[in-house]
């Protein structure tokens, strides 16, 4: 969190929260949604100002009750959350690196959901991957050592019990692909979607 932040929140304690303003869509940007936004369910503005978007990502935190926000100045400003709390692309010399700028080093877990949808867990930061770059990474799926093809992608995502193992290869880690279905996402991984005031 930048310090003066921290001054302004020193400053002004009883600033009251925002929600429903800021929102991050499945592709890793930034929404502004003002009043019509809000009123007529629009995703908002693409925040495109390079100095905003750094204010954000290095003030973006959450709550007790996973509600996540960005801290301006003294005031919270709650985000609305298309899929996850972070949103993963993939970069040829970096890896997996979030819509904040951070490199995925390490991979704790992944999962593909009924939708199809990729996701990533590292610590707390949980990440669905950008759908543009999800054909490259089922591209890297192996199982018993050779590559997956569509229709056995296709047959273990059709089936309750996997007929096979999917390895997600990443660096140096094999990490094994679990099941989920996109729906319970943010009940598995405690975070709410569309943060509303606690009373």
């Amino acid at each position: 969190m930048d310090d003066i932040v921290r001054k302004a929140m020193a400053k002004w304690p009883d600033v009251p929260h925002c929600y429903g303003w800021l929102a991050l869509d499945a592709r890793g940007y930034w929404r502004l949604r003002d009043e019509a936004a809000q009123q007529h369910n629009l995703p908002g503005d693409k925040v495109a100002h390079v100095a905003l978007l750094a204010f954000i990502n290095r003030n973006y935190l959450h709550d007790a009750a996973g509600r996540w926000y960005f801290q301006n100045g003294p005031q919270r400003v709650y985000v609305n959350l298309e899929a996850t709390p972070y949103i993963a692309r993939t970069d040829p010399q970096q890896g997996f690196v979030l819509q904040t700028g951070t490199v995925l080093d390490h991979i704790q877990a992944a999962w593909l959901t009924d939708q199809g949808q990729l996701v990533l867990q590292s610590g707390e930061q949980v990440a669905q991957v950008d759908d543009r770059d999800l054909a490259l990474c089922l591209a890297q799926l192996q199982s018993n050592g050779a590559a997956v093809d569509d229709e056995t992608l296709l047959e273990w995502l059709a089936h309750p019990v996997p007929p096979s193992v999917l390895i997600l290869p990443y660096r140096e880690q094999r990490i094994v692909l679990g099941r989920l279905s996109a729906g319970s996402l943010p009940v598995y991984f405690s975070f709410e979607q569309y943060p509303q005031a606690h009373v």
